[in-house]
């Protein structure tokens, strides 16, 4: 079947015709830009990253053809309702059909009707499905344009518009704001009860204090009759008052159970996928705008009803209703206050060692970490009342863990308000570390059935909050840590962390280990990617991200709903190797990180690649085409590969023995190779790297790298280090052999031994 192409080219979205269509142009009027059009306007270091995420599932075309429509549907809300999830995947289907009559380009057409057809086997029996995949690809394109303007504006949640989690939160804006105003409505009218209620206990009291004996005159009755029907709308206004705060109360009720407390969970699931890689996009700012303004209404309506307890105190009669509902009233008022404050206690930065910022909830014992606290409500009268103590480990059961850990440092501060958080109640420990317990019998360590590193615990926060009579005790416990003492364990660690936060939510299930759920590949994959984005710059595209689906699961026409299991991708050696899948992956992320990162940057660095492939890529290329893959065979190791050609036409490759960190501590990667040099046969050494792959000249890619090595005036004749391979036959050795008989390594062993003329002898000798 033919596939339509569209180039995404940061200009503009054109089809296959090349003309942009007027699917592609901004409906919304005014000047808010479309989440598609954000998308279309990215460099494309970060289209290739929306790129690998569009595959059959959801094809680009119809984020393309649909973009405005979708966009203006709930998503999120759909992936967990089958009822709504039905309702989009028919709708979906019916804008697909208009749009299939409207096209007048026959390949596009043909195609829109074939992904029709697709998606209607697809998800025909599951549209819940389908519904988290678009939520999913809506949410990741948000991330990667939070990630994009990161570098121009500063904070994400700055960059989040025309989005489903925008205009959930503006929903949010708009009900808070009616209760603030409904709060003040009420309050106008306690004053003018009160009014009312000094207006007729004047005249009621200016009635009783007139002798007993003009009491039966015409004035006296007209006067009684006066004060009851001052007393009979002195009791409608009471009933009135109290039915809009019932409704009142009502309304923040629902608001805390229905939107509040939601938006609190997804911040929290946020921070946990922000802790392994991902974006935080949803801002704790905005979570304390609306708890603040959420518990000014509910003291306001707590003082209004004291108000109404002083007015009964001068005022009351038989039927009175204030008595009859105001305790019913208080109490919801106080639950409410109560549940505010409890959750609105929270982890603002999970603990993390300053060493190691990028990889939080792995702490080294006797290495200093921070955390930070903050109180999501913000009042005055609360500042510097509450004290935060800390607790390791707290109530767990024994035998739950093998070994024992306690603070050392400062446990306990109080809370302060931060003038560079909006003024928020906050408390950040900046010198806690772990030390662990002695045995009394002399033994320690780890001796049940999980590792070190699949061991987790938990820091437990507790205070007290105190204000007009309430006294609430505040407890929040850390997402699960994973304690280390050595940092050969920190790969190991950052596994378990990995693992943990992608497939629970349960900021408590310490034994997770016990028993691990397996991942998809789907949810895994975009995980790793997540890693190579947030630790390296620059994230895994769908060609990477495949090589190393195979690698751990092995060929498959889909890898994206495989079952990855903990052990598999962890614990078990990868066939044939002494390490680790993750292991594996983690030395390459650390060779980056130190070695490679500008060019990985820049995309030159094809990475993931199987030798198999990589071969039916330079097959037909240029003599002198090379790319850069990762070593599968050794830790950290990143080696090039180029096409030659031999005198009787034959094909040929060559590989070096990859470069690890060691050799390039020495010498970095884009001088390795401009200054590369085979010798063959004892002739003049030359550098057959050509060509990155496709076809882009060498200097051209890789010349701003370069480390200029300027010549300084001294008494000694210059001397550079150069990497060198030597091959005595071209012709005659084999097109199987990927090994130079002298790799990068062995010159340097010799290099060590001999001296320069020593080599140089050795070489031109035949």
């Amino acid at each position: 079947s033919t596939c339509a192409l569209f180039v995404l080219d940061g200009r503009r979205s054109a089809g296959i015709d090349g003309q942009v269509r007027p699917e592609d142009r901004d409906h919304r009027g005014g000047s808010s830009m479309s989440q598609w059009k954000q998308v279309q306007q990215l460099e494309i270091k970060f289209l290739e990253q929306v790129d690998y995420f569009y595959d059959d599932n959801f094809p680009m075309e119809i984020r393309q053809f649909l973009a405005v429509w979708i966009e203006s549907q709930d998503w999120d809300t759909a992936s967990n309702h089958e009822s709504m999830a039905t309702v989009l995947f028919h709708n979906l289907l019916t804008q697909l059909e208009k749009q299939c009559s409207q096209e007048q380009n026959f390949l596009q057409r043909h195609n829109l009707k074939r992904i029709k057809q697709q998606l209607q086997v697809k998800y025909k029996t599951n549209p819940l499905h389908m519904a988290g995949v678009i939520a999913n690809c809506l949410r990741e394109e948000r991330r990667i344009i939070a990630t994009a303007s990161m570098q121009e504006q500063g904070p994400l949640e700055k960059s989040m518009q025309n989005s489903v989690v925008f205009e959930r939160q503006r929903n949010l804006d708009n009900r808070v704001a009616v209760i603030r105003s409904s709060v003040q409505t009420i309050e106008q009218g306690v004053k003018y009860l009160e009014d009312m209620q000094d207006d007729f206990d004047f005249r009621f009291k200016t009635l009783q204090s007139r002798d007993p004996a003009e009491r039966n005159n015409q004035f006296v009755r007209q006067e009684v009759n006066t004060l009851q029907e001052m007393l009979n709308r002195l009791d409608f206004k009471r009933k009135e008052t109290l039915s809009k705060m019932t409704d009142l109360i009502k309304e923040i009720d629902s608001l805390m159970n229905t939107q509040l407390n939601a938006e609190l969970m997804d911040w929290k699931r946020r921070q946990q996928i922000s802790c392994i890689g991902g974006p935080l996009l949803t801002g704790l700012d905005q979570l304390q705008n609306w708890f603040t303004l959420t518990a000014q209404s509910l003291f306001q309506i707590r003082r209004q009803l004291d108000k109404l307890e002083e007015l009964i105190m001068k005022v009351t009669y038989e039927g009175d209703p204030i008595p009859l509902q105001k305790p019913q009233l208080e109490e919801r008022v106080n639950f409410l206050i109560y549940h505010l404050i409890k959750s609105s206690f929270v982890v603002e930065k999970q603990p993390c060692m300053p060493t190691h910022l990028q990889r939080p909830l792995i702490i080294k014992t006797q290495v200093q970490f921070t955390t930070k606290l903050r109180l999501l409500v913000k009042l005055p009268e609360v500042n510097y009342q509450v004290k935060v103590k800390t607790t390791f480990d707290k109530d767990l059961p024994a035998g739950r863990v093998n070994r024992q850990f306690f603070i050392f440092g400062t446990n306990t501060k109080v809370m302060d308000v931060e003038e560079s958080s909006n003024g928020c109640l906050s408390v950040e420990f900046r010198h806690l570390q772990l030390k662990e317990r002695k045995y009394v019998n002399g033994t320690k360590g780890n001796e049940g059935p999980l590792t070190v590193t699949e061991e987790l615990h938990s820091i437990t926060f507790e205070a007290q909050f105190c204000m007009h009579g309430l006294n609430i005790d505040l407890e929040i416990c850390s997402l699960p840590l994973v304690v280390i003492s050595n940092v050969s364990q920190l790969p190991g660690g950052w596994a378990s962390v990995i693992w943990y936060n992608l497939l629970t939510d349960d900021p408590r299930n310490l034994s997770f280990f016990t028993n691990p759920p397996p991942a998809t590949w789907s949810q895994l994959s975009e995980v790793l990617s997540w890693q190579f984005s947030s630790f390296a710059g620059r994230g895994l595209n769908k060609e990477q991200l495949g090589m190393l689906g195979e690698k751990l699961l092995g060929q498959q026409a889909s890898h994206n709903e495989c079952h990855v299991y903990w052990s598999k991708f962890c614990k078990e050696n990868i066939p044939g190797k002494p390490f680790s899948f993750w292991l594996w992956l983690d030395s390459i992320l650390e060779l980056i990180k130190k070695h490679l990162l500008p060019v990985w940057i820049d995309g030159y660095i094809m990475g993931f690649v199987s030798k198999e492939t990589e071969r039916a890529l330079l097959k037909e290329k240029e003599p002198g085409t090379f790319l850069l893959r990762f070593s599968e065979s050794h830790l950290g190791g990143i080696t090039f590969t180029w096409v030659d050609q031999a005198e009787n036409g034959e094909v040929m490759f060559h590989s070096v023995e990859p470069y690890t960190k060691s050799r390039l501590s020495a010498l970095p990667f884009a001088d390795i190779i401009r200054d590369y040099k085979v010798i063959v046969d004892g002739t003049v050494p030359e550098n057959p790297l050509k060509f990155l792959y496709p076809g882009i000249p060498k200097d051209e890619a890789f010349a701003k790298h370069y480390n200029s090595q300027q010549s300084k005036a001294s008494q000694y004749i210059s001397s550079f280090l150069i990497p060198v391979s030597q091959f005595t036959n071209t012709v005659t050795a084999p097109a199987s052999s990927i090994e130079l008989p002298m790799s990068p390594g062995m010159f340097d062993i010799l290099n060590q031994s001999l001296s320069p003329l020593e080599i140089e002898s050795a070489m031109s000798s035949p």
